[in-house]
């Protein structure tokens, strides 16, 4: 860090992006991919786990924190049904843009039977195991376990059950709101200190973000390469261009025209959130980034970063929701299966409640989408085709989701006036 002393967080974070991807290129070309795998992948993993280390801690003091603190329970139950109001309504707006620009490019007519083979044969392994997933996921079950058995077992598993956790804070806060202060108010400050730990832990991390993001990134390219994106470059475009499609034209104006920031603003605050989510393409690992950058930078208050956030974490990924219609038509297309506009409206509908619960980890949106072929009859084995550039949109999907989640918490911080002084004043103009 010492060496870019007048460089800016998100400028630094960037540069890290684009020597990792030089590294990885270079690392791919020449078959040294193992070694950027074995020596300078490790640093990327470390970043990764100390950040996702405050998710869990700062999500549940954070929600009990503003639960508590808030006296008035219509306000809290207000909050809470607008939050999942926008959530569901942007998945299902998010899910369309991307079957219509599948239709409309048909990204799946056309590919060389040749390349669809070696394809299917290459991924056949990782396919089948993501087959199997599924068959250990219902949907009806996501729901029920929001309710945790016991909340301890939520709080101590590795990656931690966040929609578990966050109903448990819920009803704690609110619980707190119903005992006597001489009582709850030793309980609320701890938790209150304990938020402002995490924060400050948060801070000391994000110092060594730029060397994290050069590792992760170079990881993934020498890994990958380019050269899988040729044979599906329709496909590739079509995702692109509906992320791009639904930040321009629901986000933005969402900010724009719901919120008390400037879309200026916003996208300013918010780069330095994106770029750590583009490179752990995990929301759970970014949560903890997302919510320390609304709270200072966005001045968005704790009550509602608390609640807002973390749900969106979990149910709120129009990214990989968008990728999911794309996803099903070009399989379809490939396969030569035709879907009607009611096998589509069972895409959107599918997609939305497979969204729900579902963990905030890479490559998640794989096992989701077997979900969404299942529904309509499309083979499954059809991931197969679409794997290879998975990891590189699952880093632009996820950038998605968690801007998703910062629009929606400011669209609620400004409809409930829960700013802290002037909206976005901390950030330089």
């Amino acid at each position: 860090m010492s060496k870019f002393p007048k460089v800016k967080l998100h400028w630094k974070i960037l540069i890290g992006m684009i020597l990792g991807a030089v590294v990885g290129v270079i690392a791919n070309e020449m078959g040294f991919a193992w070694v950027v795998s074995s020596y300078v992948k490790p640093v990327g993993s470390l970043f990764i786990r100390l950040i996702s280390m405050t998710a869990v801690p700062l999500v549940l003091a954070s929600l009990i924190v503003g639960v508590a603190s808030m006296k008035d329970l219509k306000k809290l139950s207000r909050i809470g049904s607008k939050t999942m109001a926008f959530y569901i309504a942007t998945t299902m707006i998010a899910i369309t843009i991307g079957l219509i620009l599948a239709n409309l490019i048909r990204p799946g007519e056309g590919l060389d039977p040749k390349v669809k083979e070696q394809l299917r044969s290459d991924y056949s392994g990782i396919v089948e195991s993501k087959i199997n997933k599924t068959a250990e996921v219902s949907i009806t079950q996501q729901i029920l376990d929001i309710v945790p058995l016991n909340p301890f077992n939520s709080l101590a598993t590795e990656r931690g059950e966040m929609l578990q956790i966050v109903f448990f804070a819920l009803l704690l806060g609110i619980a707190l709101n119903m005992v006597l202060p001489e009582k709850s108010q030793p309980v609320i400050r701890f938790f209150d200190g304990l938020t402002d730990a995490m924060i400050k832990i948060i801070e000391m991390v994000m110092k060594i973000a730029p060397y994290g993001v050069f590792a992760l990134i170079a990881a993934v390219i020498a890994d990958f390469g380019f050269d899988i994106l040729q044979p599906l470059g329709k496909y590739f475009f079509a995702v692109i261009l509906g992320l791009f499609l639904h930040v321009a034209i629901v986000y933005a104006p969402m900010i724009a025209f719901l919120s008390k920031l400037t879309v200026k603003k916003f996208f300013k605050a918010f780069s330095e959130v994106q770029l750590v989510a583009f490179s752990s393409s995990s929301s759970a690992a970014t949560l903890a980034v997302n919510m320390d950058v609304c709270q200072k930078k966005l001045g968005i208050k704790e009550e509602v970063t608390g609640f807002v956030l973390p749900l969106g974490a979990t149910i709120n990924m129009d990214g990989t929701a968008l990728y999911q219609g794309v996803a099903a038509v070009f399989i379809a297309q490939v396969y030569g299966i035709p879907l009607h506009w009611t096998e589509q409206l069972t895409i959107i509908l599918t997609a939305t409640l497979a969204s729900i619960g579902t963990a905030a980890v890479p490559g998640v949106g794989m096992i989701m989408l077997v979900i969404v072929l299942q529904s309509v009859h499309i083979p499954p084995e059809g991931i197969a085709l679409i794997f290879g550039v998975d990891r590189i949109l699952d880093m632009l999907r996820t950038t998605v989701n968690v801007t998703g989640d910062a629009v929606v918490a400011s669209v609620i911080a400004t409809q409930e006036d829960l700013f802290e002084n002037q909206p976005g004043e901390n950030v330089p103009a």
